[in-house]
């Protein structure tokens, strides 16, 4: 009888699969998914930018290019020329509209530090819990800035018009005259609306910045022997640096458009004319003289010189935290 062995092989190393065909399409089709969610998600954005930036600025710019002529000492068919930098050169050789810049300027100046800083200091104090009934301080502090503009600018026209002012009437009892609308307090007066309409706001949005600060880096400070104030100055606020440049930047922003307080306010002020600000120059050019050009101008020019400030304290401030990180 022949018995027949069975020799075991022993197993050798297990031999490598060949990449499957699928793989390389599986992965271009990940891909490309994601690339059309994320075109998805991001269309509603690139329409509004389209609709209410882009289309806006470009009519803008084609408009300044160009302005209604009549030939024949204006007795000929009104007709639309190009004019090339003419309009420009109007606006920027204009002392009415030099002038409104240094107006805004000078609001700038004193308008948002004040705002900055105001806001920044009440979320200080809401976060460190001296204040009490939290949540109704912060409700009263935002609801001004419920307040439609119009209505904020007529409720303080009100108050700095006199004879109908109680405020003007008090200091008249305590034999103190106070012209709001004069030539050295206009400014000021309009910078008092301001801030009393969007100091709220900004300091919500401080507060939550605040919110997010680690609890465990305020505890440390605490234990190192760090008082309120400097755990407020030294350690929260460079915490919430971020914030605080959005916020000086969009209030930098807001400020340069400065357009509906001195609007209403000229209604009783002599002080403020109908070139006040670059945008009620604009707004004169366009709807009261007509002159569609030299508006588009002035209206590309202020946005120039938006864009130019607001990239210069975009890149002032990350250079200084380019120098903070290096000084670590």
């Amino acid at each position: 009888m022949t018995a027949t062995t069975h020799e075991r092989v022993p197993a050798g190393p297990p031999r490598a699969v060949a990449p499957s065909a699928a793989g390389p399409r599986a992965r271009k089709a990940a891909e490309r998914r994601r690339l059309a969610a994320c075109g998805v998600l991001m269309t509603p954005f690139f329409v509004l930018l389209l609709t209410v930036f882009l289309i806006p600025v470009g009519t803008a710019v084609y408009l300044s290019f160009f302005s209604d002529d009549q030939p024949g000492l204006g007795f000929g068919p009104e007709r639309t020329v190009f004019v090339g930098l003419r309009s420009y050169a109007a606006v920027l050789t204009d002392p009415t509209f030099l002038g409104g810049l240094g107006t805004v300027a000078l609001y700038c100046l004193i308008y948002l530090p004040l705002m900055v800083a105001g806001a920044l200091a009440l979320a200080l104090l809401l976060d460190s819990g001296v204040a009490r009934l939290r949540a109704f301080a912060q409700l009263g502090l935002f609801l001004p800035h419920a307040v439609p503009g119009i209505i904020a600018a007529l409720i303080w026209l009100y108050l700095y018009t006199p004879g109908i002012s109680p405020v003007i009437d008090l200091f008249a009892r305590a034999d103190l005259t106070v012209d709001f609308l004069g030539v050295h307090t206009v400014i000021p007066s309009i910078v008092n609306i301001a801030l009393w309409s969007n100091l709220g706001y900004n300091m919500v949005v401080f507060y939550a910045a605040l919110q997010a600060v680690p609890r465990e880096v305020i505890e440390a400070s605490v234990v190192d022997g760090a008082g309120p104030v400097r755990t407020a100055l030294q350690v929260k606020t460079p915490l919430v640096r971020a914030s605080i440049v959005m916020v000086a930047i969009f209030t930098l922003i807001w400020a340069l458009q400065l357009f509906t307080e001195p609007m209403l306010l000229s209604q009783s002020s002599p002080m403020i004319n109908s070139r006040f600000s670059p945008s009620m120059y604009i707004y004169d050019a366009a709807f009261n003289r007509t002159n569609y050009s030299l508006a588009a101008a002035a209206s590309v020019v202020l946005l120039a010189c938006t864009i130019a400030l607001s990239y210069g304290v975009t890149r002032f401030t990350s250079r200084a935290d380019a120098a903070g990180e290096e000084a670590r």
